[in-house]
């Protein structure tokens, strides 16, 4: 009888080894899209700043991108951040 209890406690061990190693490469694939999200991000805000420069202000940027203002000004602070972070750590 214990060989069958050793037996049953192993299977279940390796089916939650199985479970555990699913979760940790679903978390995995998780953060690296969050990466690749945080990366697209930051190339769109450099890419609106030089919009932005390109047609003058916000207002034709945004009618010439079809973007909100609000989009706009949010992707300007992005990138506003991201170079003060780049200068800080230039320093």
């Amino acid at each position: 009888m214990t060989a069958q209890n050793t037996d049953k406690t192993l299977s279940r061990k390796q089916r939650l080894q199985e479970k555990q190693r699913r979760q940790l490469a679903v978390v995995d694939t998780v953060d690296k899209a969050e990466g690749k999200v945080r990366k697209a991000e930051a190339e769109l805000a450099v890419a609106v700043t030089e919009a932005v420069q390109m047609f003058g202000d916000e207002q034709a940027a945004s009618e010439a991108l079809d973007m909100s203002v609000e989009a706009i000004q949010r992707f300007l602070r992005m990138a506003q951040d991201e170079a003060a972070d780049a200068d800080a750590t230039a320093q």
